[in-house]
């Protein structure tokens, strides 16, 4: 892939529409400039791709996007994760540089080595990161001005087994799971997810992954900007790892939309 080529793409809902779907690990693309510091040879970095890429989450936004009876706005990442991780503090806030997995992976979902230790995350962080960071920012500013609010519902799949990245992967990991902000998610968003996605299976909070993603210009400080993490257990809807979407994505799709509008209601 070029490094000219669009790193994410903004795609236009109902103007009085509050939502963001949100969806950062679905693509599996990294520009030629990128792969050539990361160190695994092409058969491990596809396997690597597999575990680490949330398949076919775009596709689940864009069927649920076309079923809501008042169509949310999208914003999708089209490069892998493995160029920088858009949802990562960019600084020493991130719990996962523990294991390697900053903004900036330096190591894979089974701890090898993805690019040296002493890589410099800078330039990845001024070329991909901080326009990716500024344009959602600006996706919620579009929304809270049409609106007066914006909800940003975060699209992600995760492995029905651990993988040793995990900083908590020993608690429950439900067909559902929603990740919560103390200050962002209000209870109300929490439970209208648990009654669309009933129909999908038990629906947990914050375990295996807690937490919701606000542009930092918000975080912590407006309101008026809701969030949601949808954490969708991938047995439900493909075959892992890597393999292709079955039957469940079409169930899931309509569970989102029906989220989609009740948080528009």
């Amino acid at each position: 892939m070029p490094d000219s080529a669009p790193s994410f793409e903004l795609l236009p809902g109902a103007a009085d529409s509050p939502v963001i779907l949100h969806v950062p690990h679905s693509a599996r693309e990294i520009p030629a400039g990128v792969r050539a510091g990361i160190v695994l040879d092409d058969a491990a970095l596809e396997r690597e791709l597999d575990h680490i890429t949330d398949a076919h989450t775009a596709e689940l936004a864009e069927a649920a996007a076309s079923l809501a009876a008042r169509t949310p706005w999208r914003f999708v990442n089209r490069l892998s994760r493995l160029v920088v991780d858009p949802e990562r503090f960019p600084d020493e806030r991130e719990e996962m540089l523990a294991v390697g997995m900053g903004a900036v992976y330096t190591r894979t979902t089974h701890g090898a080595v993805l690019r040296p230790a002493d890589t410099d995350p800078g330039p990845l962080i001024e070329r991909y990161f901080g326009p990716y960071a500024l344009a959602m920012t600006r996706a919620v500013a579009g929304r809270l001005a049409a609106t007066g609010r914006a909800v940003v519902v975060d699209v992600h799949s995760y492995p029905s087994a651990a993988l040793p990245y995990e900083l908590h992967g020993e608690g429950p990991r439900p067909p559902v799971c929603l990740g919560t902000d103390a200050f962002h998610t209000p209870p109300g968003l929490a439970q209208l997810a648990r009654g669309a996605f009933a129909a999908c299976g038990p629906t947990g909070l914050d375990s295996p992954f807690s937490g919701a993603y606000v542009p930092l210009e918000y975080y912590g400080r407006e309101a008026r900007v809701s969030a949601l993490m949808v954490e969708i257990r991938r047995d439900a809807y493909m075959a892992e790892p890597g393999g292709p979407a079955g039957p469940g994505l079409t169930r899931l799709a309509a569970a989102l939309a029906a989220l989609v509008d009740g948080v528009s209601a």
